[in-house]
């Protein structure tokens, strides 16, 4: 029986005493839910990207559901998205009724290849990943006529493209961070929607809530009790306890992202020419926030990838794989999607696995990562 002494996950939260001290106030205080600190987090995200309005949800899945329905996705529309990422990406256009398509991807980032896009005149969306973090061209896609952007930034909280952050919205209508613990800064679960349009940000208030609002009405009002349902939205409200440990969160995240970056640089300058797998890139006027550091493995060690991938996590090395092409899952298959409908998507999938990557890094971790990939994979 083989005891491992260390195990170091992918990816993990990082958590302190002024944390967790923000979230008993809360809890101690007079709203729990639907109350102040919600819009205080929104606030303090939308500053922090310099966008102009946040609304924040209970995942990233429902803020990408509430981004398309604010856009007016709808029966008919076509929206075209990398393969190369989570299903809800692609599935919250689904949920709408829209058809998905999917580009192919850049070898050397894992983002969406902008040359593959290609548009009909039904296209209303793109939606481009920041894989791992790492900026995608977005004033390429936004050269594309007749089409809107909405950015799946989940990976990309504090990145930069061009000097500016992620979610600046200079290229985009709006654009959607996540807060699952794995992510960089987190609220247990939750997602957020920034955008500088109001018409968009009321859409979402309401999507979120049921549809239903106290102001603005249809009909005329029967007291200051009445309300009105005028979408059909759903209950995708986040809590304060979890804005409360957003906000506390939010204050480290530019420290959260620079040990980060210095974790990446590190790795860059030990598997500088390594026999066994390459890297990805940051192309100029970029800088990733690393939410995940992928390593692809050389031709030869594919075939050997499951064998390869229950070794390391037998020695301690907690890999994952970033990810599988959403049109091989079963139910994108029953819509009609083919295999090997984007080769380098295939190629990236087959080769991928993303090493530990969390500020808490510490200097011995990664030599634990590097010495156990070495010795794992010389095997091989």
């Amino acid at each position: 029986m083989i005891i491992i002494s260390k195990f170091l996950p992918y990816g993990k939260q990082t958590i302190d005493d002024e944390d967790i001290e923000e979230v008993v106030k809360t809890l101690r205080s007079d709203f729990i839910t639907q109350g102040p600190k919600i819009e205080e987090f929104e606030k303090d995200i939308a500053k922090y990207c310099g966008a102009k309005y946040a609304v924040a949800f209970n995942s990233g899945t429902s803020a990408l559901h509430g981004a398309y329905f604010a856009l007016g996705l709808e029966k008919g529309d076509e929206m075209i998205t990398a393969p190369n990422t989570f299903v809800a990406t692609a599935n919250a256009g689904l949920y709408l009724g829209a058809n998905v398509k999917f580009a192919d991807i850049e070898k050397e980032t894992g983002n969406i290849d902008v040359s593959k896009i290609e548009t009909s005149e039904n296209t209303k969306l793109i939606t481009p990943v920041h894989y791992s973090g790492n900026p995608v061209d977005l004033k390429e896609i936004s050269a594309i006529e007749n089409v809107k952007i909405i950015e799946d930034g989940a990976h990309a909280l504090g990145a930069k493209y061009n000097g500016k952050k992620i979610g600046c919205l200079t290229y985009s209508e709006m654009a959607m961070f996540s807060f699952h613990p794995v992510k960089h800064i987190t609220t247990g679960e939750g997602g957020i929607i920034v955008t500088n349009n109001e018409e968009y940000f009321e859409r979402l208030q309401l999507f979120r809530s049921h549809g239903i609002t106290k102001s603005n009405l249809i009909n005329e009002s029967h007291g200051d009790w009445y309300y009105e349902m005028q979408y059909l939205g759903f209950n995708y409200r986040i809590t304060d306890i979890q804005c409360a440990l957003g906000v506390s969160q939010l204050k480290k995240l530019d420290s959260f992202v620079k040990a980060r970056r210095k974790i990446a640089n590190t790795y860059n300058e030990l598997f500088e020419g390594n026999p066994y797998f390459d890297v990805t890139i940051e192309k100029e006027n970029r800088e990733s926030a690393y939410h995940l550091y992928p390593i692809l493995l050389k031709d030869n060690l594919v075939k050997n990838k499951k064998e390869i991938f229950a070794k390391l996590r037998a020695n301690g090395l907690g890999v994952q794989v970033h990810y599988i092409p959403v049109y091989k899952q079963p139910y994108y298959q029953k819509l009609g999607f083919k295999n090997d409908l984007c080769p380098v998507c295939e190629e990236f999938y087959a080769k991928e696995m993303s090493i530990p990557m969390y500020p808490t890094l510490t200097d011995e971790d990664i030599e634990f990562v590097n010495e156990t990939l070495n010795n794992v994979l010389g095997e091989f």
